[in-house]
């Protein structure tokens, strides 16, 4: 009998591409989320408020797809090389690109920190190397170039692919091997301590917006942030049965966009209610809305190309947009703008950003990502 590869079985299995469309929805809020932050004083006060909760729900989505695509290929013979192989060379393209563009961002502000400090141009090459491997940088070092404690200060967002990436690792040697019933386990305890962080107050602001530097909470929290909604992808991957959801994209994708969008959920001297509403939001409404995507079905061709169209470019939007949002936030301190002054240029920054991510998915990540795969995986591994 002809043995048949992972990836044609791979192929042979239904795809989600409602899903793959809410990961550009939410991809899209992101931007919307990190527009407002530049005219924001404190995160409570910041309108577009729970953005940072889309991580929440990518690292649920990414359980659930890899736990999907990938928990039956060890049996035919995958091994940790080849899962790891592979994840590098969906992801890291574009994290290489990410880095090149936040310093060429950093170099077009004056290569000057936020306080107006110089930097050095080997200080500036430090930083672009290690945003381009994903080592993160401590708060205060010489390469931390932008003076606001940040991971990766040429591209805030690559912090949440080095959880991805620490994410994919524990479900190359641990995760994967559990029984159901562990990471069940795994997920409740997990998720016990993740609601624990928020309601501490833990953040300062009774949020799980963490994970994004090394100081203080931020490194624990992240990881809780990581493992729980990962494995509780992974879970839900398992255990999925579905059900027929009519119009579920378009029901998912505003639910998405009125919980990400909603106002800070306490004040000032209250964040418990916040605390409340984050742990809600990635406990519990974040798997109802992935189930209820997995179990839809794009029954139109408006919908279908809409949910291809946003899931190609979910990743590349999410991992270049920011250096722009540098150029941004300098433009809009230096001319003291509100919202309402300086709208249409953050208008033009979504619709740029996206058509950006689109040109970096044709012609740099699907090519070189061809390129990477014809060398370095076997016909088996494909």
């Amino acid at each position: 009998m002809q043995r048949i590869s992972s990836a044609a079985y791979a192929d042979s299995k239904p795809h989600y591409e409602l899903l793959d469309g809410l990961r550009g929805v939410a991809a899209l809020l992101v931007i919307c989320y990190h527009i407002f932050e530049g005219f924001a004083t404190s995160p409570v006060d910041q309108r577009f408020n729970h953005g940072y909760l889309a991580v929440d729900f990518f690292f649920l989505l990414s359980g659930f797809v890899i736990g999907y695509a990938y928990d039956d290929r060890w049996k035919r013979g995958m091994c940790c090389r080849d899962f790891i192989r592979r994840r590098l060379i969906r992801l890291h393209p574009m994290v290489i690109l990410g880095a090149v563009f936040g310093a060429a961002a950093f170099w077009l502000q004056g290569s000057v920190r936020w306080d107006g400090t110089p930097v050095s141009a080997g200080m500036l090459l430090l930083a672009l190397l290690c945003g381009m491997v994903l080592l993160p940088v401590w708060p205060g070092a010489g390469h931390e170039v932008r003076g606001n404690g940040e991971m990766y200060p040429l591209n805030g967002p690559s912090w949440s692919l080095f959880f991805e990436y620490l994410g994919n690792l524990l479900y190359a040697f641990l995760l994967r091997r559990l029984p159901t019933r562990l990471l069940a386990l795994v997920v409740v305890l997990s998720g016990s301590a993740l609601a624990l962080f928020a309601v501490c107050d833990l953040s300062g602001f009774g949020h799980l917006g963490v994970g994004w530097t090394l100081a203080d909470y931020n490194l624990p929290g992240g990881l809780l942030r990581m493992l729980f909604s990962f494995s509780a992808g992974m879970l839900l991957s398992r255990r999925f049965r579905p059900m027929h959801i009519r119009g579920a994209f378009w029901l998912c994708s505003l639910a998405l966009a009125l919980l990400l969008a909603m106002p800070y959920a306490g004040s000032e001297g209250n964040h418990l209610p916040n605390a409340i509403y984050d742990s809600v939001c990635v406990l519990l409404l974040f798997p109802l809305l992935l189930w209820l995507g997995a179990s839809g079905r794009a029954t139109d061709r408006t919908t279908a190309r809409i949910c291809r169209f946003l899931g190609d470019i979910s990743y590349p939007v999410y991992i270049v947009h920011y250096p722009s949002m540098y150029l941004f936030y300098a433009w809009v301190w230096k001319h003291g703008y509100t919202f309402a002054q300086a709208w249409p240029a953050a208008a033009a920054l979504v619709a740029g950003n996206i058509v950006l991510a689109w040109c970096c998915l044709k012609f740099y990540d699907e090519p070189l990502r061809r390129w990477l795969t014809a060398r370095f995986l076997t016909s088996h591994e494909r």
